[in-house]
């Protein structure tokens, strides 16, 4: 019989099918019913430190260092215990492993924030650090160290699996991930989306483009998860991107993933898209005689591809051979 079950940051899941941090995962309600439709896990909503230091700011300039600083502090710990009371709550009502949240730029509150979560119950910790590096000073390899720093940190204080999720905007993806595994982290998430701005010509505004992703995005990250699984098999991976149907976790799991973050395809077709993966993960492993996951995880990785490595081929030439005039 078709078993589903995976490993993933040393959690133990169902199936391979994490509804990623969003709002789809910001209230017990919500998670309780992607629960009910098969997710496997679920990351909560995440703590912005942007957004906080952003309200914190706004609520300041009443004259006083005192005054100021009781506000900042007010609306920092607000956010935080929402966020801890969601993962209580999410504990208590779900069987399914839940997965905290902190999207942060800085090495700072953030140690013992961590250490708030896992006493709230979560199951596992994933930190994303998201932010574009623009300075004219900027020193080269600051911004990983800045990844390694915050992990470094963190698991000083947890004892729970902590999950690195990048940016796409790295030049060495691989070193880095190497030496995130050789400071503690469980597993890596490849890769958030940026905010994508736009411009509106006849309002001359500011406007974001789409913030859903496409199933173009995939190829990317299986690139990626295709060389790291191979380079460092130590960590677990997901992919979150990209992932809009059971195809593309059949894809994931080939090239090396333990797991898929899913989130557009759940906004664009509801919950029961995680059912429709499933069913056809099970059908593509029925058809091809596999029983678990374990029998093709990273069977099409980059120890797969032979001397001539497709994920590591960045020219067109074997295309245009084939297409001349």
């Amino acid at each position: 019989m078709v078993q589903l079950k995976t490993t993933f940051a040393g959690l133990n899941l169902e199936n391979p099918i994490i509804i990623s941090s969003s709002g789809l995962t910001n209230s017990v309600e919500k998670i309780k019913k992607l629960e009910e439709a098969g997710a496997g896990a679920v990351v909560l909503k995440s703590v912005f430190e942007e957004q906080i230091n952003m309200q914190a700011g706004a609520m300041q300039g009443y004259g006083s260092p005192e005054a100021d600083d009781y506000l900042g502090t007010y609306v920092r710990s607000h956010a935080l215990n929402e966020h801890i009371n969601l993962i209580e709550q999410a504990k208590k009502a779900c069987k399914i492993p839940v997965i905290a949240s902190i999207n942060c730029y800085s090495d700072s509150e953030w140690v013992d924030f961590a250490k708030m979560m896992e006493n709230a119950g979560a199951d596992a910790l994933e930190i994303n650090i998201l932010t574009l590096q623009t300075e004219k000073d900027y020193t080269p390899g600051s911004f990983e160290q800045r990844h390694i720093d915050i992990l470094r940190h963190i698991k000083k204080s947890v004892n729970i699996p902590v999950i690195m999720k990048l940016g796409s905007n790295f030049t060495n993806p691989i070193a880095l991930i190497n030496q995130l595994y050789a400071n503690g982290a469980a597993a890596v998430v490849l890769f958030n989306r940026f905010y994508q701005p736009d411009i509106n010509i006849e309002t001359l505004t500011f406007t974001n483009t789409n913030v859903m992703s496409n199933p173009s995005e995939l190829a990317d990250r299986l690139r990626w998860t295709a060389i790291a699984s191979a380079a460092v098999p130590q960590v677990d991976y997901a992919i979150s991107g990209g992932v809009h149907c059971g195809k593309g976790v059949i894809k994931a799991i080939l090239a090396g993933a333990s797991a898929v973050e899913i989130c557009s395809a759940i906004y664009q077709y509801g919950n029961k898209e995680i059912a429709t993966m499933k069913n056809e993960l099970k059908e593509w492993m029925e058809s091809n005689g596999y029983d678990t996951l374990n029998q093709f995880k990273g069977k099409m990785n980059a120890n797969a591809a032979g001397d001539i490595n497709p994920f590591e081929r960045t020219q067109f030439m074997k295309y245009y051979s084939n297409h001349q005039e």
